[in-house]
């Protein structure tokens, strides 16, 4: 953001309770050269809980756009990607965002990156071991987003001239990860609550493993 945005920004928390989430949120945008990490987890808060409309905005895309000052399709990319690390990688969400990350400065993949990543992980073609091996690329070696989208087009291209059974078996495989991670994230939400029975949520448990051995 250029030093006439950041002002506006200024200008706005001013009036606004240090602290509160609207204050956060744009305290957030300030720093969003630096970590846009941070800024994707405000605007997330913002968009559940449709906190916008508290303040004034019919729209999140209206909001973002007058408020903190960043465009919709930009919004909605910080919005993917940072869901996208609370949901399939929250050890590298708290990693890259922990105080005390060692003598070494954490390297933040940009949003750019980790879009791409998440975009991968929705195409059933890809095999389970590219697909890692571009997570490494992105969440571990914290590469650019254009050396990230020339790997990526690389393996789709690859997976056309694959045969169709191995296509065919490689989307199967990921389809049954993609359960195995959602019958995971489903048993961590509902373990704290009384809801679900102890048996059921053993179900689950064994469902899971059940599915890891398939693979």
């Amino acid at each position: 953001m250029e030093s006439k945005a950041i002002q506006r920004l200024e200008e706005k928390m001013a009036d606004l309770p240090t602290g509160s989430l609207r204050h956060q949120t744009l305290e957030a945008a300030k720093r969003f050269k630096a970590s846009w990490i941070d800024l994707g987890r405000m605007l997330w808060t913002v968009y559940r809980e449709k906190k916008f409309r508290e303040w004034g905005y019919l729209t999140f895309e209206a909001y973002c756009a007058k408020e903190v000052g960043i465009r919709a399709p930009t919004a909605k990319k910080l919005l993917h990607s940072y869901y996208f690390l609370e949901k399939e990688e929250p050890s590298t969400l708290k990693r890259l965002t922990s105080s005390d990350s060692g003598p070494a400065p954490v390297q933040v993949p940009s949003a750019d990156s980790v879009n791409l990543l998440r975009l991968l992980k929705n195409r059933e073609e890809v095999p389970a071991e590219d697909y890692q091996k571009v997570r490494s690329y992105v969440l571990e070696k914290g590469k650019e987003a254009q050396e990230v989208r020339r790997e990526v087009s690389s393996l789709l291209n690859e997976n056309k001239r694959s045969d169709p059974e191995e296509v065919q078996e490689a989307r199967a495989k990921s389809a049954v990860r993609r359960m195995i991670g959602t019958l995971r994230a489903l048993r961590q939400q509902l373990s704290g609550g009384e809801l679900v029975p102890k048996k059921i949520l053993t179900e689950v448990d064994g469902l899971a493993k059940k599915l890891e051995d398939l693979l």
